[in-house]
């Protein structure tokens, strides 16, 4: 076998469970998620694994070792190149987990040709994954601004245990909070100032590594308006919010 001592090294911090990245190496579905419809994996050793880019391009290669959920090495061979082998190392962090990528090739050329493609990939990668996790944002963005302008001290705390982070975070022009005690005795301060007005969503969840976007509308109790925004929220790795970051117009 040629020697492969020209390497590429990244690096990416994905807003998900490890086992969850895991499943993406493994499972063949959600292979070609991030890969390209057609694209498949064996998850075990001498197993297959075939990429077909959305451009029509493929890729092969074969799994060398396998340790769930941590480690996977594979070889890859793209049309027309020369074989390179591929490590991926997870490890588990504050944020979800660690990805490092080892990408060995036998020319300093051809490891030149896959650095914007791999900046690119695990972007994607990073992307798709954190948006599994975060298959409920609309669902725990609704019961977040629910428990705003819920009058019952222990529905808001029932909401907001099942739905964010126990060291959310809240800033906006008008308060800052750290988290959930603080957050909930905020909200009973609402209730005593601001009593009657309700907060609910305006519009989608736009997502993106783990981050999300969406408006508000604030109603007073007959209805009426009472003022709108943008939140900015933070998700954890398990999908709970863990930041808010408010934004009146």
């Amino acid at each position: 076998m040629t020697a492969l001592n020209e390497t590429l090294e990244r690096q990416v911090t994905i807003c998900a469970p490890r086992e969850t990245v895991f499943r993406y190496f493994t499972d063949s579905e959600r292979f070609a998620r991030w890969w390209g419809e057609g694209s498949r994996i064996e998850g075990k050793p001498g197993g297959a694994m075939h990429i077909r880019y959305p451009d029509g391009q493929t890729a092969k290669g074969e799994v060398r070792e396998i340790e769930p959920p941590r480690r996977i090495v594979f070889t890859f061979v793209m049309a027309g190149q020369s074989l390179s082998e591929v490590t991926i190392t997870l490890d588990e962090v504050k944020q979800g987990t660690l990805l490092r990528l080892h990408h060995a090739f036998s020319s300093a050329k051809i490891r030149d040709h896959f650095v914007q493609g791999w900046r690119y990939q695990l972007a994607l990668f990073s992307k798709i994954v954190s948006t599994e996790v975060n298959a409920a944002a609309a669902e725990r963005v609704d019961a977040y601004l629910s428990a705003w302008g819920n009058p019952d001290a222990a529905a808001r705390k029932s909401l907001l245990a099942a739905h964010a982070a126990r060291e959310i975070e809240f800033r906006d022009a008008y308060s800052a909070t750290s988290g959930l005690d603080d957050l909930l005795a905020h909200l009973d301060a609402i209730q005593v100032y601001m009593p009657g007005i309700t907060l609910s969503r305006d519009g989608d969840v736009r997502l993106s590594h783990g981050t999300g976007i969406s408006g508000w509308k604030a109603s007073k109790k007959d209805g009426s308006p009472a003022g709108k925004g943008v939140n900015v929220y933070d998700f954890a790795p398990d999908g709970r919010i863990t930041r808010v970051i408010g934004f009146w117009e």
